[in-house]
């Protein structure tokens, strides 16, 4: 079997861009706008016969993943991927409980992460210059609970019975949690001394402790309902398994933004 060195290997394109994720959550937001307050208006005259005991939220967006660590540097430096192919849309959601007119305790979850195709940029096989090729795979999955702070009153009592829910409330969270992973790559390895070709799949997966920092708002667009929008600081960072014995540990961190509808029960 022959190798060939290649002096430049040209990058390996995702499909996802940071223009097209902008489009897909405004397009995302404007849905939910349309549809959900025709649906919002029949809890009431723009009020609740009581003030809510918590609420359900589902969320989306993208999670940016700051893959700093070694293990990653290694990867972008053999392999036609960046740091940016590290991050990925995501999805959770939350259930909150009441604690105070301005607190809730939040225990959440979410999932983001992305299977990557790549080429080796160094090698190439036999004399049609075929690609080597890997498949490079990053999951973050945090299960978390957190403290919200509202930051003006969520609503109005209006006589004894009725509740009217503020249309814009921002707040701040603070929390932690454990968050599980998965790196993988798998593929074709060359070994840099002999030039062999082996297929092989080297793993690093386990959970780790993770804590979290938020901003968010809450838009009413009803007594039940609202729309949500989120920025999470996450930072975490686990010890590589045996695969990858010897590296730094595995940065986990990023930032998230996302929307979501918000339903108050």
């Amino acid at each position: 079997m022959m190798l060939h060195r290649v002096a430049n290997r040209r990058r390996w394109r995702t499909p996802f861009t940071s223009r097209g994720v902008v489009a897909a959550g405004g397009l995302l937001l404007a849905a939910l706008v349309v549809q959900v307050p025709a649906r919002a208006q029949s809890a009431g005259n723009g009020f609740l016969f009581k003030v809510p005991r918590g609420s359900v939220t589902l969320r989306g967006g993208f999670d940016h993943a700051f893959a700093s660590s070694d293990l990653f540097s290694l990867t972008t430096n053999d392999l036609t991927v960046n740091r940016g192919d590290f991050s990925a849309f995501t999805i959770g959601g939350d259930v909150a409980f009441r604690l105070t007119p301005r607190i809730d305790a939040v225990f959440g979850s979410s999932y983001s992460g992305k299977s990557t195709p790549s080429e080796s940029r160094d090698f190439v096989e036999g004399p049609d210059n075929l690609p080597i090729q890997q498949t490079v795979t990053f999951k973050r999955v945090p299960l978390t609970a957190s403290a919200r702070f509202y930051l003006a009153s969520r609503g109005r009592a209006v006589g004894r019975f009725a509740w009217v829910p503020a249309s814009f409330v921002p707040y701040v969270g603070i929390g932690g949690g454990a968050m599980w992973y998965r790196f993988r790559r798998e593929g074709d390895f060359v070994d840099p001394q002999t030039f062999v070709i082996n297929t092989d799949e080297l793993t690093s997966d386990g959970w780790t402790p993770e804590v979290h920092a938020t901003v968010g708002t809450e838009f009413a667009i009803g007594p039940r309902f609202a729309i949500t929008g989120e920025a999470q600081y996450t930072w975490a960072k686990a010890k590589p398994s045996t695969d990858f014995e010897g590296f730094d540990k595995i940065d986990l961190s990023g930032i998230a933004a996302t929307a979501g509808l918000s339903v108050r029960f």
